[in-house]
Parts: C-alpha cells; sequence; structure tokens
C-alpha cells in the first residue's frame, strides 16, 4: 500500500506515519517543518524491513504546490493507493473579537486547502481508476460550537459535506472516500486545552489508522463513546451543548 499524509511533521500525521510503517506501507510524508519531516523519515526507513519513505516540503495553503507535489511524490513511489487529507491547524478566535486573520487562516487550511489536497488526489486517482482519498475532520463537525471553535467547527463540518458529496459522485467507481472524525486525541498541539473523554495520542492514532483500514463512508475515532455521542450532539439543546465544549 503506497499512503501519502499531508501535516505528517507532527500530532496526528506524524502518529499515523508510524502507525502505517509498522503495517509496512511505502509512505509520502509531507508537511513545511522539513526537519522534523526528515528525521521522521530516517527514523522510520532505520527499521529492519522498513518500506519506503519519500518527503517532501509542502505548504497545503499553496494550491499550485499541492498539485506539483502530489504528482511528483506518487511518482517516487510509482503511483498512490491512499491520500490522507490530514494537515490541519485550530488557531481560531471568537468572531468579532478582533483577530479575523486567525479565523480566515483556519477556515482557508482546513477547509478551502482540503479541497485543493482532494483535488489533486482525485485527479491520480481518476486516471488510474482506483485510490482511497481520506479525509480527517472531527467530532466538531456534528454541531456549532462557541467561541474560538465557531470556525474550526464550521470548516470540518464543511469538508465533511464535501466528502459525503465526492462518494456520491464516485459511487459505483474503483475510488473510495472515507471521513474519519476524530474525537479529543491529546496530542502535543493541543497541550492544555479541555477534552472531556480524551485518549493519549497512541491510543487515537491507532483508532484513527484500524478505522482507515476498514475504508467506511464515516468513522468517528476512537469509536467510544464518539459513535454515540457525535450524533447525539446534533440533536442536543444548546444550553447542553455549550456546557459540553
Amino acid at each position: 500500500m503506497r499512503t501519502l499524509i499531508t501535516g505528517a511533521s507532527s500530532g496526528l500525521g506524524e502518529g499515523m506515519a508510524r502507525e502505517f510503517a509498522v503495517r509496512g506501507h511505502e509512505l509520502a510524508l509531507v508537511a513545511r517543518r522539513t526537519e522534523r519531516l526528515e528525521s521522521l523519515a530516517a527514523e522510520l526507513s532505520a527499521r529492519p524491513g522498513s518500506a519506503q519513505v519519500v518527503t517532501a516540503a509542502l505548504d497545503v495553503t499553496d494550491d499550485a504546490a499541492v498539485a506539483r507535489v502530489f504528482p511528483e511524490v506518487a511518482g517516487k513511489l510509482g503511483g498512490l493507493d491512499r491520500v490522507i487529507v490530514n494537515a490541519g491547524i485550530g488557531d481560531g478566535r471568537k468572531v468579532g473579537s478582533g483577530q479575523p486573520q486567525a479565523n480566515l487562516r483556519t477556515a482557508r487550511t482546513n477547509f478551502v486547502a482540503a479541497i485543493a489536497q482532494a483535488e489533486a488526489a482525485m485527479e491520480l486517482f481518476r486516471s488510474q481508476g482506483s485510490g482511497h482519498l481520506v479525509l480527517i475532520t472531527s467530532v466538531a463537525a456534528d454541531r456549532g460550537l462557541r467561541g474560538a471553535q465557531t470556525v474550526y467547527a464550521a470548516a470540518k463540518a464543511g469538508l465533511s459535506t464535501f466528502a459525503e458529496g465526492l462518494r456520491a459522485d464516485v459511487h459505483g467507481t474503483g475510488i473510495v472516500v472515507t471521513e474519519i472524525a476524530p474525537g479529543y486525541i491529546r496530542t502535543d498541539l493541543n497541550e492544555g486545552m479541555s477534552m472531556p473523554f480524551g485518549v493519549d495520542a497512541p491510543t487515537g492514532v491507532r483508532a484513527m489508522v484500524e478505522a482507515i483500514e476498514r475504508r467506511p463512508a464515516h468513522a468517528y475515532a476512537p469509536r467510544w463513546p464518539w459513535s454515540l455521542l457525535g450524533p447525539a450532539l446534533r440533536v442536543m439543546p444548546m444550553p447542553l451543548v455549550r456546557a459540553l465544549t
């Protein structure tokens, strides 16, 4: 299996790279921070029996770079079987608090840039007649949230709807589209945040990878308790949503 992961230099992307490497995947790892990326690639390549690992610098908000880098790394691996659109940020602010650039940056990275990545991946998959596109959303996509999470939740909800539209478009073909909605997973990127039902990074990443391997249309990770709480969020009274988030 030849798998490309964006945002692979840290957090969930780095964790998924390690987990897929253990499973023998050939990997294309892309991110902005090339020093961390190269260090990770060297570590994974040094393992006995490791599969090929290639890397490339990529800012996913640079549409032209995305369109160039995806086919480049695919060429190095002889093709791609799976693309995981994982790169994202959680840099939002309360709307109207005088920090619009943080919210615009969050929306562009988590939604607009994800569309550019999906465009590049789907062009490759359509040309070869098969492929697995994985979009990483969030349980936050299930409900509008307050404060600093408002734009983040809206962007992930948009990405969730985008995933559903893509599934409808490729139905009956050799292309599979999967949405993975992580719950609260503790990484160095969200240290200090309030995270009810949060799990450590290895547990959360393992749940994500196991879900990806099943190729579902949609999966929460970890499955418990989010397979119950996620749908429940959609119908909860707003005062209760505010209390939980």
